[in-house]
């Protein structure tokens, strides 16, 4: 007996859907890579230097930051346009891995608990601009030892990726161990995530800002290279 033509229609219909996850969420995954990218890169940018032979002053630091307003500007928006594009990453992560990975695993909640904390970092590190940016078109108005301290502020807590390092851990663990990713990102995660975490619990711990946003983003260009692959 042939299968009903209603019944038939109903499985094709209905199995595509489980299929076409989407991949809005591996897209944003780039996009805050490269937005968490140009934040470092600005604050980079904008801090003074401090030359032993010329030491900086506080009055020093507040007129240097007074000439890049533009740049501070950007800084806000690149730094706060990466958290936000964290989210749902950090949700379509967990997504992904929750289908691979064995019931009740940790590992797709640390992977996702692990950007969302990063993605409250960032907003904290633009916390700021506002009060800093636009006081400093009129820098003769600013107290010089509150805009010094800014400038350790921007150039510091934007760069603190360390949860980073354990999001890309736990999905190298559930790569390695349940296949939820191509062996080659499970290493790299691996060895970034390591590198991340380890700058993180020692006084460098800047140094995962220069690791995370490219970790992020070769994670982020696989995982929607393979949903284009998938639909």
């Amino acid at each position: 007996m042939s299968a009903s033509p209603v019944l038939t229609s109903a499985s094709t219909t209905t199995e595509p859907r489980g299929a076409r996850a989407g991949r809005g969420w591996a897209a944003s995954g780039v996009a805050a890579a490269l937005a968490g990218g140009t934040g470092i890169f600005l604050s980079m940018s904008v801090s003074p230097v401090y030359d032993r032979a010329d030491p900086p002053t506080v009055e020093s630091v507040t007129d240097h930051l007074s000439g890049f307003v533009p740049q501070l500007i950007g800084l806000h928006v690149a730094t706060v346009v990466c958290a936000l594009l964290l989210i749902p990453f950090a949700a379509g992560l967990h997504r992904r891995l929750a289908g691979q990975a064995p019931a009740h695993s940790l590992l797709p909640a640390v992977a996702a608990l692990g950007l969302g904390v990063l993605s409250a970092v960032l907003v904290l590190g633009s916390g700021l601009d506002t009060e800093f940016v636009f006081g400093l078109g009129e820098p003769e108005l600013m107290v010089a030892s509150d805009v010094s301290f800014y400038s350790h502020w921007i150039a510091t807590i934007s760069w603190l990726w360390l949860t980073a390092g354990v999001s890309a851990l736990a999905l190298g663990i559930a790569a390695i161990r349940h296949g939820a990713a191509g062996r080659a990102l499970g290493v790299t995660s691996l060895v970034l995530g390591g590198l991340m975490v380890l700058f993180g619990v020692s006084p460098l711990q800047y140094m995962a800002g220069f690791i995370g946003p490219v970790w992020l983003l070769v994670t982020a260009l696989t995982m929607l290279r393979g949903e284009r692959a998938a639909r």
